[in-house]
């Protein structure tokens, strides 16, 4: 008999002390080489973006694959090709820790569709009331000090 499961990971995290260090020029190139991280570790992705400073990925992670495995992957992998490339010349490292949210198949095309509109959305929000946001909607128990 087969298992079957559906979980939606959602996946925030930033750079260093939240600086904007990510140059909008290649930021897509970015997401592409973590979009081959993903694959690689046999999960989907269904969309990724973010701003200068920060990166929202929403995907649906293999069964055999540990969200903890997958997240270093991404932070370890993508920290060293940015440095190697020198298109990034201001990126010192990711931030230490991160926030991930788990959503149903259901609510797929909202957190896409609030994905791809993170520049628009950021014009209005700032980076640290959406992040606080995100763990108030989804009743998860934080202390500040340890936000930013």
């Amino acid at each position: 008999m087969n298992s079957y499961r559906q979980i939606l990971y959602h996946i925030v995290f930033c750079t260093h002390r939240r600086l904007e260090t990510i140059p909008e020029a290649h930021q897509d190139e970015l997401y592409r080489y973590i979009w081959s991280i993903i694959k690689t570790n046999k999960s989907i992705l269904y969309r990724i973006n973010g701003t200068s400073n920060h990166i929202h990925i929403l995907c649906d992670l293999h069964p055999t694959v540990a969200l903890s495995h997958l997240l270093k992957e991404i932070k370890v992998k993508s920290n060293y090709w940015m440095k190697r490339t020198g298109k990034f010349p201001l990126f010192t490292s990711w931030s230490e820790g991160s926030c991930v949210l788990t959503y149903t198949y259901r609510d797929k095309n909202m957190i896409v569709n609030y994905i791809k509109n993170q520049k628009k959305h950021h014009a209005n929000v700032a980076f640290e009331n959406e992040y606080i946001s995100l763990l108030q909607e989804h009743g998860v128990d934080y202390d500040e000090k340890y936000l930013f």
